[in-house]
């Protein structure tokens, strides 16, 4: 889709929202909380970004950057270079953190990773008998945490800025939630892994988790990995992928204009349909049980298992 930036406003220091709206005024595809949107800024990166306006507003879409001065690239474009009726390519709505019905919530925010969160306690609130929910919303200080104005009208939100509270008593939430809880977190990976060492401890509830950024642990290859092949269906080219290398990084050398984002196996933008072959799946993203089924892989990070080759949608 073509959408055009009809606004752009500070929400919290360093966080900017962009509302869009097509160019041509139809409406646009609807989309559920935790649904993101795949964004191709003008110097040609994409990158991924939660929706977080209002679900039941078929016009516009609203998502918020946070400036990451040693990023890639992406943040600092759209916070510095992005203007009032610049065109974007935005890819329709994919949603990998549903909110699934359960009899009580427990939601958990880092930093910028309120913009999902916040879609999803808004939903809840236009139920005529909303589910209980209760929200943590952690940040560095009170003027970084984005969309306060908006949270202030919602019962149950606690907002810890670290500078006057500390971290989020995160053991303390996870005990106090009755079995069933289904918990959400979405923020910067220490937290993420503190969530979930901590529901480790607290199998009564559910966990659901989504990465702006890849995973603490650096991805490095396995020690037994080895070339393989890859065949493009769409072209007919078959290229081979050292050891040393990812699928991603071979196929770019016949076919530059596949679209990527983290390199890293969180985000989706690469994710590619498998017409053949068995994969070793090593992303942050798939389901147990989408991997199992062999669909697809993000060919960023996943490769061939047992060394067999793989034919791709491409």
């Amino acid at each position: 889709m073509r959408l055009r930036v009809t606004q752009l406003r500070l929400e919290a220091a360093d966080v900017v929202s962009v509302v869009l709206r097509s160019t041509t005024g139809d409406p646009l595809p609807a989309w559920e909380p935790g649904a993101h949107v795949a964004v191709t800024l003008p110097s040609g990166l994409v990158r991924q970004y939660s929706l977080c306006g209002a679900a039941d507003d078929r016009y516009t879409y609203t998502i918020a950057v946070l400036l990451v001065g040693d990023g890639r690239g992406g943040s600092r474009e759209i916070h510095q270079r992005l203007r009032l009726g610049d065109v974007l390519e935005v890819g329709e709505p994919r949603n990998n953190f549903a909110l699934t019905d359960a009899p009580r919530y427990l939601f958990l925010a880092g930093g910028v990773g309120i913009t999902p969160i916040l879609a999803m306690v808004e939903s809840l609130m236009t139920q005529p008998d909303p589910t209980p929910w209760r929200m943590i919303y952690g940040g560095r200080s009170r003027e970084a945490m984005a969309f306060r104005d908006r949270l202030h009208t919602l019962a149950g939100v606690e907002l810890v800025p670290q500078d006057e509270a500390g971290l989020p008593d995160i053991a303390g939430a996870l005990a106090g939630s009755p079995p069933g809880t289904a918990v959400y977190c979405c923020g910067p990976p220490t937290m993420l892994a503190a969530v979930e060492e901590a529901c480790r401890r607290h199998p009564h509830v559910v966990l659901h988790t989504e990465r702006f950024t890849a995973a603490a642990e650096p991805r490095t290859y396995h020690a037994d990995d080895g070339a393989f092949d890859v065949e493009l269906a769409r072209s007919g080219v078959t290229v081979t992928v050292p050891a040393d290398k990812s699928v991603l990084d071979a196929v770019l050398e016949v076919n530059p204009d596949v679209a990527f984002s983290c390199a890293a196996g969180f985000c989706g933008t690469c994710e590619t349909k498998v017409l053949s072959g068995a994969v070793d799946h090593r992303d942050d993203l798939l389901s147990a049980d989408e991997q199992q089924t062999n669909a697809t892989m993000m060919i960023c990070v996943s490769r061939s298992a047992g060394g067999g080759k793989l034919t791709l949608d491409l």
